[in-house]
């Protein structure tokens, strides 16, 4: 497995902001045309539209159009997929901040802190149902057999989604402190990892190869890309300057089982986590201020956040090498110059 200070020696080469710029757009694009004007404008309609207008980081849909032309397919082929993708992935952000009681999204308020929880589940069920147009759409694109099958792949990724979701949401619930890092690998290996890097990876090869090619690699791959981005962003969360779109430390007052706060919880005294339990204790108020600053200390005392990124760098070293098993054998693009440098791109991002 690649260490931390061979991945941190390779810098994001360009190629990944350039088709992240470049796909990003294409897929808004495609998608604002997929949204339905009409009544009741400012009661849904407006609100579909809210968070694919706010931008994001496009990561998921340009990682299956990259994909699929990386197997040799036009991004054209690729574009409805990706658009499904993004549309899946706003629905249930939209519902994550209702879940978590977040106030920001990209650097602005969630949809339910402007508009109400009510009017913003709904928004939320709407655009995750409208996903199915642009799958319908794949049929004259790919053809039935392989647009059935993205089906297929895209019911399987929504399923493992739901899983991990329930799963980090019922440890809040639970105020669970004895998780193990295998516990949190699992989770996000099902809430982030299938949704932000297998499900685009798989739906591209796909689509590029016309259903030839082998699928399995690619949930190894996009497991140690997609872990170390989620522990990336839990990082972050603790860290974040003024371009991160969330609040700082929002992870730890909304009780969230990151690397970081198992480790602690592992590491602390018994009187620790006697008050550990108390301040994270759904049926209580939130954390106060003081409580956030004393948790965050005890992450650094007991070193929780360097054990976190030495993991988070372990599972990039990993992606690399899984990345060269399945792509190698291609002829050389752009496109896979762009999937490459995601595993250093993870670390950079803010």
């Amino acid at each position: 497995m690649q260490g931390a200070a061979s991945v941190e020696e390779n810098r994001t080469p360009s190629v990944v902001r350039e088709t992240l710029a470049e796909y990003g757009a294409l897929t808004r694009s495609a998608l604002l045309a997929h949204l339905p004007t009409g009544e009741p404008k400012r009661h849904l309609y407006d609100l579909l539209a809210d968070y694919p207008q706010r931008g994001g980081k496009m990561m998921r849909s340009s990682l299956c159009i990259a994909t699929a032309r990386a197997f040799g397919a036009p991004a054209e082929q690729a574009l409805q997929s990706a658009v499904a993708i993004e549309m899946l992935h706003n629905a249930l952000l939209v519902h994550d901040d209702i879940q978590d009681g977040s106030e920001q999204r990209r650097a602005a308020p969630t949809l339910h802190a402007l508009h109400g929880v009510p009017l913003a589940l709904n928004a939320g069920d709407a655009l995750g149902l409208l996903s199915l147009r642009p799958l319908v759409a794949n049929i004259e694109l790919v053809g039935s057999r392989v647009a059935l099958r993205i089906v297929e792949e895209t019911e399987r990724m929504a399923w493992e989604s739901a899983e991990g979701q329930a799963m980090e949401l019922g440890w809040r619930r639970d105020n669970s402190n004895d998780l193990t890092d295998a516990d949190y690998l699992t989770m996000v290996l099902k809430k982030t990892c299938w949704l932000a890097t297998i499900h685009p990876s798989r739906v591209g090869a796909l689509i590029g190869s016309r259903g030839r090619a082998p699928l399995e690699p690619f949930i190894r791959f996009g497991f140690f890309l997609g872990a170390a981005f989620q522990i990336q962003d839990d990082l972050l969360n603790l860290v974040a300057d003024p371009s991160y779109g969330k609040e700082l430390n929002g992870d730890l007052v909304e009780g969230k089982r990151t690397l970081m706060l198992n480790h602690v919880l592992r590491q602390a005294t018994p009187a620790q986590r006697t008050r550990l339990a108390r301040i994270l204790d759904p049926s209580r108020q939130p954390p106060h201020a003081g409580q956030v600053t004393w948790l965050r200390g005890l992450m650094d005392n007991y070193g929780s956040v360097e054990h976190a990124r030495g993991i988070a760098h372990g599972l990039a070293g990993a992606a690399l090498h899984e990345y060269m098993g399945i792509y190698d054998a291609l002829p050389e693009s752009r496109d896979k110059q762009f999937i490459r440098g995601l595993v250093t791109w993870v670390f950079e991002r803010t």
